[in-house]
């Protein structure tokens, strides 16, 4: 069975950073794309941050420039570095897997796209 695992989140204060790991089992082979997507109380799930097996990456705007998407494919492992973080950024965050075809803004927009979801990961920045 496909399980994908987070880790890293927590408190933090604002201007502060967090490293989001997500192990992964049972989903490398055929994986297409990888992302973290996060979901605040009361609102949607949002796509944040894709990555694909070629390593081409894309972020959303709220999250440009401040956040960092990588993985390492030998050790089954999706890594999201968060640096200059705001409350705004307060949410549960989960990364996901898909083996269907997705390109830049797609891959962040079809949320129903991913077939595989961690359970997610609290973080809170005051």
């Amino acid at each position: 069975d496909v399980q994908l695992v987070e880790s890293g989140g927590g408190p933090v204060q604002a201007g502060g950073s967090l490293r989001l790991s997500c192990v992964t089992s049972g989903y490398t082979a055929g994986r297409y794309c990888m992302g973290w997507f996060r979901q605040a109380p009361g609102k949607e799930r949002e796509g944040i941050a894709a990555i694909g097996s070629s390593d081409k990456s894309t972020y959303a705007e709220s999250v440009k420039g401040r956040f960092a998407i990588s993985q390492d494919l030998t050790k089954e492992t999706l890594t999201l570095q968060m640096n200059s973080l705001e409350p705004e950024d307060t949410a549960m965050y989960y990364c996901a897997a898909r083996r269907t075809f997705c390109n830049g803004d797609y891959c962040l927009k079809d949320v129903s796209g991913y077939e595989a979801w961690g359970q997610g990961t609290q973080v809170t920045v005051s």
